[in-house]
């Protein structure tokens, strides 16, 4: 395929380093990877939605390329300057080559992306539909009209000093929201609903609570409307409005910005970035290295697919035509192929020297151990590099430890620094309070720090990231609320989802006005929450459950961009009392070092001390580990000592107190009380009996010997 170069710039060879697109006096630099190719072209446009280009260069193998380099230094250009790719070479899916010159590809490493309008990309795909050969046969449609394009973006931002925080692991508080969720509801009082910047108007809430780290739900730009379904119950569009499927890794998403599309979204997120430091809260970024948006070998042709295929994904060694799917959503990126490893290490730094965030969770991070064919490695270079980093080695690593091809890591992650979202956690915390049989032994095991899954490999606490809740699942309003999930308006016949919940609506499924299942509810939501706050390792909240905030029963919220998944703001007022409980236990796990322990408990003390934890039934020194018991009681030697009593059973017991000399017990919190259910240590009131405690079916408390 002919395409000259043509326009109004003069063009100079350079050298290859560094990747994309880079401001000099003279003009940019651009620079872009491709073994394979043969022609790779620089095309420059000036609007989002131009199908035709207003410059061409042609990078010439004997002038343009170094080694799998293909750069260019184009004159009379800066920032704001819109670009893309193209580039030719054999077309044959039967051997993993798919070059297009007729697609539109954006730079894997581009720093912004005109994202923000509606996309087509039915242009995109690679081959003829309904041809003889099916995918075999390439599609002569150009596909740069409705493509996204590249922005040229030069960092002159002022941080004024900006430091990261560092907080301990052991002080740290996650909260896990969607930076679009958080405000774009008309009850959320901000400016720039929706937006970073609206984000940025709630610091002072954030700060109140006592959280110290937001986690943001994917901020990389996205396709909002690549779903292509809509709701069978309102009739409207579904869309992508966690996501989960990455366009462009260096780019924040254009949609989050309140101040325009074309490169402000790269300075509104370190305005964001900076907010939130000068509130000693850290950033932490969802970011999804599994995959891409270009989905499997019938999805569009963006970037990757047209660059280098056979490079950047893993394909069927049976017919390399077809993807590995070890993510779920069409295709797995080639993530231990040595350039794949050294994209992603630049685009984590990226964002944390440029961008200043301080840590990342990974999404399916069990695709990250695969290698070229995906079999899991046992000492997976890319995870060890992540962990090594020296540009990385005071950012916070979380690793979601599965992937959806079956590989399930909790507690056996590679890598001594990576902290793990903590499934076990999550799943044995709702079968106890759900009153399952012979979940006593998990439960200490969960709230002691996760033992089994983390001593032997010589970790800690500090490795567990507890959560009850996460964005993926129910909410924990409807957690106690429902027995199944509700998903009929995702349009997939509540098919989509787990079906492993371990929720109970309290004796009855769904919304009711039973005043008795209210207060069960209620009283279960403060035992959710206070096992998650005081137990040992790192805990993370789900945005707006310190509100109660319901998705009715839908627990793959991943479509709803609505009221489904928005946080409505008018429910702090109705449910005060929950934000006031939830901030009141943050306080009381910061006052107790012993409830943030960077190492195991040993369940022992040194000659003629007591142990630094034991366990008791309603007895003390008796504890029941039988399938039929429902309760347990931990004694934790601190300063004051503590007393924590589960009651998952139905029916009120009376606990003993260990008798100890010098003070009383006092009640720190009854999540049954009339009234206030929760005290800080010096408020706290004497427990109603000195050497005995009664605890409520279904319920939990706290005492402190002062």
């Amino acid at each position: 395929m002919e395409r000259a170069s043509f326009g109004p710039y003069r063009s100079h060879p350079c050298g290859p380093l560094p990747l994309g697109a880079t401001v000099t006096p003279e003009g940019v630099r651009f620079s872009v990877f491709s073994r394979h190719a043969t022609r790779v072209w620089l095309e420059l446009f000036d609007e989002p939605t131009a199908s035709e280009p207003v410059g061409r260069v042609e990078l010439r193998e004997d002038l343009h390329r170094r080694g799998d380099i293909w750069s260019v230094l184009v004159e009379g250009i800066g920032p704001g300057q819109l670009y893309a790719y193209r580039a030719d070479g054999s077309y044959d899916p039967a051997s993993g080559h798919r070059f297009n010159p007729h697609k539109l590809l954006l730079d894997p490493y581009a720093r912004a992306v005109t994202g923000a309008f509606d996309w087509d990309l039915s242009d995109a795909r690679g081959f003829e539909p309904g041809s003889p050969e099916g995918d075999l046969v390439a599609s002569t449609v150009d596909s740069a009209g409705g493509c996204p394009k590249c922005i040229v973006v030069y960092d002159d931002f002022d941080w004024h000093g900006d430091r990261p925080p560092r907080i301990p692991m052991r002080d740290t508080v996650i909260y896990e929201l969607h930076v679009r969720g958080f405000t774009v509801h008309p009850t959320s009082g901000v400016a720039h609903p929706g937006t970073f910047r609206g984000l940025m108007e709630k610091i002072p809430y954030l700060a109140d609570l006592g959280i110290t780290a937001v986690e943001l739900l994917p901020v990389q730009e996205f396709d909002e409307l690549e779903n292509p379904r809509r709701s069978p119950v309102t009739g409207e569009r579904l869309g992508n409005y966690w996501g989960y499927s990455t366009v462009s890794f260096f780019a924040p998403e254009s949609r989050y910005c309140s101040s325009g599309p074309n490169g402000q979204q790269v300075r509104e997120m370190k305005e964001l970035v900076r907010a939130l430091h000068e509130a000693s809260i850290e950033v932490i970024l969802d970011v999804v290295f599994n995959h891409t948006s270009e989905g499997d070998e019938t999805g569009p042709t963006l970037c990757f697919r047209g660059l280098d295929n056979r490079i950047y994904y893993m394909l069927d060694p049976a017919d390399p035509r077809r993807y590995l799917n070890f993510s779920g959503c069409g295709n797995t990126l080639n993530c231990n192929h040595p350039l794949v490893r050294d994209f992603i290490l630049d685009c984590l730094r990226y964002w944390v020297v440029e961008m200043h965030v301080d840590g990342f969770r990974f999404d399916l991070a069990s695709v990250l151990g695969r290698d070229q064919r995906g079999q899991l490695l046992a000492n997976p270079p890319l995870i060890e590099r992540i962990a090594e980093d020296p540009v990385l080695r005071d950012c916070k690593i979380i690793a979601e430890a599965w992937d959806a091809a079956g590989a399930y890591q909790v507690g056996s992650f590679p890598g001594e620094r990576w902290a793990e979202w903590n499934g076990r956690y999550r799943d044995d915390i709702r079968r106890f309070w759900r009153g399952d049989p012979g979940m006593v032994g998990s439960l200490a095991t969960r709230f002691s720090g996760s033992a089994d899954l983390y001593q032997g490999s010589g970790r800690t606490p500090l490795h567990s990231i507890n959560f009850v809740t996460c964005h993926d699942g129910f909410t924990m309003a409807d957690l106690v609320t429902y027995e199944g999930k509700r998903n009929w308006a995702n349009g997939e016949r509540n098919r989509d989802g787990t079906d492993a919940n371990y929720s109970w609506g309290c004796g009855h499924d769904g919304p009711t006005d039973d005043p008795e299942i209210m207060a069960l509810r209620d009283r279960q939501l403060r035992n959710l929450w206070a096992t998650l706050l005081l137990s040992q390792g790192v805990p993370m909240i789900l945005a707006g459950d310190e509100l109660r905030r319901t998705q009715q029963g839908n627990n793959n919220a991943y479509c709803q961009d609505n009221e489904i998944s928005w946080l409505d703001w008018s429910m702090l007022e109705e449910h005060r009392w929950l934000r006031d409980y939830v901030a009141g236990l943050i306080r009381l796990r910061r006052r107790f070092p012993e409830l943030r322990r960077t190492a195991f408990f040993k369940g022992d003390g040194g000659p003629g001390e007591r142990p630094d934890i034991s366990w008791h039934s309603t007895s003390v020194g008796r504890p029941d580990w039988s399938d039929g018991c429902r309760s347990l009681a931990c004694w934790i030697n601190a300063e004051p000592d503590l007393f924590v009593v589960f009651n998952g059973s139905p029916r009120s017991l009376t606990f003993e107190l260990p008798r100890l000399s010098g003070g009383v017990w006092r009640l720190l919190l009854d999540t049954a009380a009339r009234g206030q259910h929760l005290y800080q240590v010096e408020d706290a009131p004497p427990a109603p009996e000195p050497q005995a405690c009664q605890a409520t079916g279904h319920s939990m408390l706290v005492l402190c010997f002062w």
